[in-house]
């Protein structure tokens, strides 16, 4: 289901990060990527990785490091570029983000579509990840609701941002102690605001520092 709000996969490339055990590493093969990259951190899931690897020869790769330091700009084929102003390239991000990085990750990400670095050298690609609930609704919050936040305005300045369902924590294993938001990110062509990420996201920490009928403050 995770893998189906990321939309059409075959013959695309996908990098899919903290595969873990291999659950949604087995639906993105079986949804025709050609090329699927996963990052994973711990060691522990790396033999059974390379096993799935054995199972879809040609297909699958195995960076065994960290995310938020590996190179994505160098893991696929410069050919599969598109310009900004077009269409999205065929390549997914697609992952199941442990919870204790998954906002400095998104935040990363972030900036890196503002620059077009990192994953996003090769034109607007889109993301489906997930988050903890109340982190997926702030990502998603319109204006006027309770929930919008810091988060809100730097992911939706930036992209289409879909909030696709919620997964019950009771669906995992372990289980966590809160529900799950799938969110699924398109880069816009022209960002919403048209100054510096670091401005951007200066700006709006000190807006949203203060409790919201105070934040008026963070502006003076």
């Amino acid at each position: 289901k995770i893998v189906r709000q990321a939309g059409s996969l075959r013959d695309a490339h996908v990098c899919e990060v903290g595969p873990g055990p291999g659950g949604l590493t087995r639906s993105i093969l079986n949804s025709g990527a050609a090329d699927l990259l996963v990052v994973e951190k711990d060691t522990r899931f790396i033999p059974g990785l390379k096993l799935l690897s054995e199972a879809a020869p040609g297909r699958l790769r195995i960076v065994h490091g960290d995310i938020l330091t590996y190179r994505m700009d160098r893991g696929f084929p410069v050919n599969i570029s598109k310009p900004w102003e077009e269409d999205p390239p065929k390549l997914h991000i697609i992952g199941n983000l442990p919870f204790n990085v998954s906002t400095h990750l998104i935040i990363k990400w972030l900036e890196d579509i503002a620059n077009r670095t990192g994953p996003f050298v090769y034109g607007r690609t889109r993301l489906t990840l997930t988050f903890q609930k109340e982190v997926a609704e702030r990502l998603t919050a319109s204006t006027g609701s309770k929930q919008r936040s810091r988060l809100s305005i730097m992911a939706q300045y930036l992209c289409t941002v879909r909030n696709c369902f919620t997964i019950p924590g009771r669906a995992f294993v372990p289980k966590p102690e809160v529900d799950v938001g799938v969110v699924h990110f398109t880069p816009l062509v022209q960002p919403q605001i048209q100054q510096p990420f670091k401005v951007v996201e200066k700006v709006t920490r000190n807006v949203f520092q203060f409790r919201r009928k105070h934040c008026y403050k963070g502006v003076e």
